[in-house]
């Protein structure tokens, strides 16, 4: 279908590849070929489309869903899912996107070609939004209105199949949304077989449950296959591009990543999107940070709020543990004084911020990169943290565990940016790696090493790099303690309101923030022979740039890429930003803040850098990306 639209290209002039499919999609196919004609007569669309279901909050649908992607994915095609739902009560709508691609692709797209219209009140506008020749699959028992002539209707009797399979009458409203599972299944083809599968899977194996689902999906599939005559051409079909792949989510991938980083305290107070790392944490803890006898060899403490959550961090990391919290961005906001204590005490510490949209309180459930400026400079006064940016579930693991190293390595609070789309949406990633190298505990001194010295200056730089060293309460000897001070102080910890004193501490940690560049990940750069543009991104923001430099390079306009994935910004990007005239830098918030960071860092080539910022609370699209530059470029 794609190459079907490539070759109309010159035809629609810069029309983005999207717009051509649309057109190829509804002309083609709704225009030229007769509705009633035989679906194998017409151009099928094969593991490249959408499904949307409509649905509302609590209904079951969770369950249902996850039962769909993970069918697709184990038949072998590639598959994504984003979930968008309310941020209060049960019974408002929710949306859930999957996206089968066979190219691989996982950003979110502009429109859905199949659409599961299972709640009324939103049906209307759910059925307006499809594309010409989508499909809509509602309850036979609905109100809908079939008022579009250009898509194809099937209808479900969704409460007859529910009652007909002898559930408690409590139940059924839960169960309807296995209807439609059962339903496209049939429809586009996925394996049911895969579906039973996955049942257990998402159902732990609960035998009682798995029966009482599956035999709603399976009265549902054969309803379909009965009465329904095929008449879109939306189709899956097995292929072998999830092998030794697995699905998860960003919040689970962190809390993996930390268990491995040897995380041994966790402080934290609920706030959506981040209680899940949390709760997934905790359950990973404990199954695999127990002694022989069953007793737990870690601790986690739900604080009464954000402000003692962090506090519990700064003061386990002053003790030598491990020690993270999870918040968003309202939570960073009442962190802020135990991040400039940490910050200028020098304790290590890890703090996740899975962003969401806001200010304030915000939209808990929606997404956004709005959090880049205010972590990296938090605190009070000159104050500027290392930050980790994960681009997908792979580094979520890696910087879970990274993140502690760092903070050691450094002596200082580490932040790791996610955001609620990474975080808690399914991802395919390949297994994670074991690390192979060993914790970095830092410039920690033993008792010996003090004795050999004879003594220590907490706060002196002896190795040029900004870092001092450091002792763990309890090192048996009596020239081992120290004041871990937050305000001015002078090289021995002794406190100090001179001029000089603050000055020299200040110069002393913008040399440490200096050494912090070269140890935090590297940039990921992709560029080609030919291209005189370039694009930065980061963090969830990705998966619409790669695929938008494949729309961008099909209309005939290369472009090499870089991938943040820290900050301090190092000198690859400096570099990177020096090779091209145009740089386009792409981000999921209003004002361009990574925009703005990269114009900081190198101010004499401000010129060449171009903010292409969205926020809107949903994932940026390939579609934006590639009209963004393709408008400036083309």
């Amino acid at each position: 279908m794609l190459q079907g639209a490539q070759v109309c290209a010159d035809a629609f002039g810069h029309m983005t590849e999207d717009r051509i499919l649309r057109y190829t999609v509804g002309t083609m196919i709704i225009e030229e070929q007769s509705r009633g004609a035989a679906v194998d007569e017409r151009q099928l669309v094969t593991n490249d489309f959408s499904i949307v279901a409509a649905t509302v909050n609590g209904s079951g649908s969770q369950s249902a869903n996850q039962v769909l992607i993970r069918a697709i994915f184990k038949m072998g095609i590639p598959v994504n899912g984003k979930n968008l739902f309310p941020s209060n009560i049960a019974g408002l709508p929710t949306w859930y996107t999957i996206r089968v691609s066979r190219e691989g692709y996982t950003a979110r797209r502009e429109q859905a070609e199949v659409l599961v219209a299972f709640n009324e009140q939103t049906a209307a506008e759910d059925l307006a939004s499809l594309p010409p020749g989508g499909v809509c699959i509602h309850p036979a028992e609905s109100r809908l209105k079939r008022d579009r002539d250009d898509v194809v209707y099937y209808s479900l009797p969704v409460k007859e199949i529910v009652a007909a399979s002898g559930a408690d009458p409590k139940l059924r409203d839960k169960l309807a949304s296995m209807t439609y599972v059962g339903a496209l299944a049939e429809l586009l083809g996925i394996d049911l077989g895969e579906i039973r599968a996955a049942l257990s899977y998402v159902f732990r194996g609960k035998a009682k449950v798995v029966e009482l689902n599956w035999g709603v999906i399976a009265a549902a599939a054969e309803y379909a296959r009965e009465n329904w005559v095929k008449e879109d051409v939306y189709r899956v079909e097995r292929m072998e591009r999830t092998s030794g792949l697995v699905m998860i989510d960003g919040n689970s991938a962190g809390a993996l990543g930390a268990v491995y980083g040897g995380v041994t305290v966790a402080a934290w107070y609920p706030i959506t999107p981040s209680t899940s790392l949390i709760e997934a944490l905790t359950g990973y803890l404990s199954r695999l940070r127990v002694d022989e006898d069953g007793n737990a060899t870690y601790a986690v403490i739900q604080a009464e709020d954000e402000m003692a959550a962090l506090g519990t961090v700064v003061g386990a990391g002053w003790a030598g543990a491990r020690a993270m919290t999870a918040t968003s961005g309202p939570g960073i906001s009442l962190m802020t004084e135990f991040a400039g204590l940490g910050y200028f005490a020098e304790v290590p510490g890890v703090i996740w911020d899975v962003q969401r949209i806001g200010p304030s309180t915000g939209l808990p459930t929606r997404v956004s990169q709005g959090d880049v400026l205010s972590v990296y400079f938090l605190g009070h006064g000159d104050t500027r943290h290392v930050v980790l940016l994960p681009g997908n579930v792979a580094e979520c693991f890696e910087f879970g565990h990274v993140a502690f190293d760092l903070a050691e390595r450094l002596q200082t609070p580490v932040f790791v940016l996610s955001d609620l789309d990474l975080g808690m949406n399914l991802w395919m990633t390949p297994p994670f790696e074991y690390p192979e190298l060993p914790m970095d505990r830092g410039k920690v001194l033993s008792a010996e090493d003090v004795a050999r010295l004879g003594g220590f200056k907490r706060f002196a730089d002896p190795d040029g790099d900004g870092i001092g060293y450091r002792t763990l309460p309890g090192t048996d000897h009596p020239l081992a303690a120290y004041f871990a001070r937050g305000t001015g102080h002078t090289e021995d910890a002794v406190y100090s309101e001179r001029p000089d004193d603050w000055k020299n501490n200040l110069d002393r940690l913008a040399r440490k923030h200096e050494t912090a560049r070269m140890l935090v990940p590297p940039p990921i750069v992709d560029e080609g022979p030919d291209a005189q543009v370039g694009i930065i991104s980061y963090g969830s923001a990705d998966p619409a740039v790669v695929e938008a430099r494949d729309r961008l390079a099909k209309l005939g306009l290369a472009t090499n890429y870089l991938r943040v994935r820290a900050l301090p910004l190092e000198k690859t990007l400096k570099e990177f930003v020096a090779r091209h005239e145009r740089v386009y830098v792409v981000e999921l918030n209003q004002d361009g803040q990574m925009a703005q960071l990269v114009r900081l860092e190198a101010p004499e080539l401000a010129g060449r850098v171009r903010s292409i910022a969205h926020c809107d609370g949903l994932p940026l699209t390939a579609l934006f990306v590639a009209e963004s530059i393709s408008s400036q470029e083309l």
